[in-house]
């Protein structure tokens, strides 16, 4: 049986790499996002290279994982937000509706989209809650989700995806996990201080293994049986408060580690508690997570411990 053609935007960021390298497995041959008249990937913004790209792939299955994905960075250039996170999905999803309408197109959206109704509505939350982003970035994921599903009306095979907070090994240290555990293998390595400098630490989160996320987008990648704008939440139900997180890690480092608040990581705490119900995802496609969240931990710390010894 012949593999599916698998087009995977933002195929070398942190949940594209981990995604490609599972994606044979999984029954798929990857297909570069490549522009054919210039070779260097498809620029999301230029909507005509993303027709070239789409139409000379011929995909069976897109995975859109490209975007300004650092809600930092979204805070600071909203326009640059606005032109990859919306504009370039439009671009995207116009393309493979013209030129590979019967391709699954997997969006991966963001919890950030509930925002506001998170502080509201009963946590679990599930993806009947409005939408009302409390951040550019979740305006951008807001704006490109509701859109995918007005499109799905057009006859857009889109399946949209709201992921709570995931990590893993390979995840930059700009977010608090990977900011900790470098910090951790660092102080290790005698190269830093024993103490770890934090931020807000009373924020409860909903962390996932960015390994499940994947293997979530790839399973629905693969089903023809999906209705079109069917939308699910990637999340364990069960939030983790940062502290606690902390804790897990500081409990793995191999020497005394004392923590100390950096006013410089210290961010407003707007939404206290994020957790999403994973009931429908576990319903409709038979995913739930597998990795705990102890083994993450492990596998990031390991991470850094060995690029800080090379």
């Amino acid at each position: 049986m012949s593999k599916r053609r698998l087009l995977v935007t933002g195929a070398r960021g942190f949940v594209g790499s981990i995604l490609t390298e599972a994606a044979d497995a999984a029954g798929f041959d990857p297909v570069g996002f490549t522009d054919p008249e210039t070779t260097q990937p498809a620029d999301l913004r230029d909507a005509r290279a993303v027709e070239r790209a789409i139409t000379h792939a011929q995909p069976d299955a897109v995975i859109h994982l490209a975007a300004i994905a650092a809600p930092r960075q979204a805070k600071n250039d909203p326009h640059l937000a606005w032109q990859v996170n919306v504009m370039g999905t439009l671009h995207l999803a116009q393309a493979v509706l013209s030129h590979a309408p019967a391709a699954r197109f997997i969006f991966a959206g963001s919890s950030e989209a509930y925002g506001a109704a998170l502080n509201r509505d009963a946590v679990p939350i599930r993806e009947t809650a409005a939408l009302e982003p409390m951040s550019p970035y979740g305006a951008t994921k807001a704006a490109a989700d509701v859109m995918l599903r007005q499109m799905a009306h057009d006859g857009l095979r889109a399946t949209i995806f709201r992921p709570f907070n995931h990590t893993g090994p390979g995840q930059q240290p700009a977010y608090v996990v990977p900011a900790f555990a470098h910090q951790i293998a660092e102080i290790e390595a005698g190269r830093q201080a024993p103490v770890l400098k934090v931020g807000n630490l009373d924020a409860c989160r909903d962390f996932l293994d960015v390994r499940d996320v994947a293997r979530a987008y790839l399973m629905a990648a693969g089903r023809d049986d999906l209705e079109n704008g069917e939308t699910f939440n990637l999340s364990t139900g069960t939030p983790v408060q940062i502290k606690e997180l902390l804790a897990m890690l500081t409990g793995l480092a191999r020497v005394p580690v004392s923590v100390e608040t950096d006013p410089d990581r210290f961010a407003p705490n707007t939404i206290p508690r994020m957790s999403g119900d994973p009931s429908l995802a576990r319903e409709r496609l038979g995913w739930v997570p597998k990795i705990p969240l102890e083994r993450t931990l492990a596998d990031i710390l390991d991470r850094f411990r060995r690029q800080v010894a090379v």
